[in-house]
């Protein structure tokens, strides 16, 4: 698996150099962002579906964002919500370094509040990356915030394979919640849903109904 990955990350270009830098600056400051592999896909994802209204469950330093927000067509907008102001005054540095601060709107605002008031409908993308153990009610808020066939992306399912494990009594609340949230969103009514072992676990559904 290893010589695999080795070989795929050979083989794709390397990212923008603004991103790479935002990789640097992440893992100095133990911020965490998504795998570069889970960049890649949410920018294809975005171009696939010329998405350009996306609502984004968490920014920290506005990795994932860029990755989205490099991919939008010219009218694109992205709602991107963390209730920390420090890490999203970071990520708007990078925003207007890469020309996009017009088309991203921060919200430092507790994130189930925002979604349990949301005007935006008919969004073609979420993506949610935030706190675990409120994952599974940022998804029932979040599904009828899209259109149908939008589309619904979800990281660290597999929390470094931790959910793989056998369950015992002293696994972590984010292992526990995890499980539950897989599970749930596999198989709700709403989606059509797969994880795929890409980055920790990127959960992918299409709303159907």
């Amino acid at each position: 698996m290893k010589d695999i990955l080795r070989y795929l990350e050979a083989v794709h270009p390397e990212p923008p150099e603004l991103l790479l830098e935002l990789e640097r600056r992440g893992r100095a400051d133990g911020v965490p962002i998504v795998s570069r592999e889970t960049g890649r896909l949410l920018a294809t994802l975005v171009h696939a579906m010329q998405a350009n209204r996306i609502l984004e469950i968490g920014t920290a330093y506005g990795y994932s964002t860029l990755w989205m927000a490099l991919a939008q067509p010219p009218a694109g907008i992205i709602w991107t919500i963390d209730r920390n102001a420090a890490r999203t005054d970071v990520a708007r540095a990078y925003f207007e370094r890469a020309g996009e601060a017009e088309t991203i709107e921060v919200l430092n605002q507790p994130a189930l509040e925002v979604l349990e008031n949301v005007p935006q409908r008919n969004l073609d993308i979420v993506f949610i990356d935030a706190d675990k153990l409120e994952y599974r009610a940022f998804l029932d808020l979040a599904i009828p915030t899209l259109k149908r066939s939008g589309v619904i992306v979800i990281d660290n399912c597999l929390l470094s394979g931790r959910v793989a494990e056998a369950e015992r009594s002293d696994d972590a609340p984010e292992v526990r919640a995890m499980r539950d949230f897989n599970a749930y969103f596999l198989s709700h009514p709403n989606l059509s849903a797969t994880i795929l072992p890409l980055g920790d676990g990127t959960g992918i559904g299409a709303r159907i109904r």
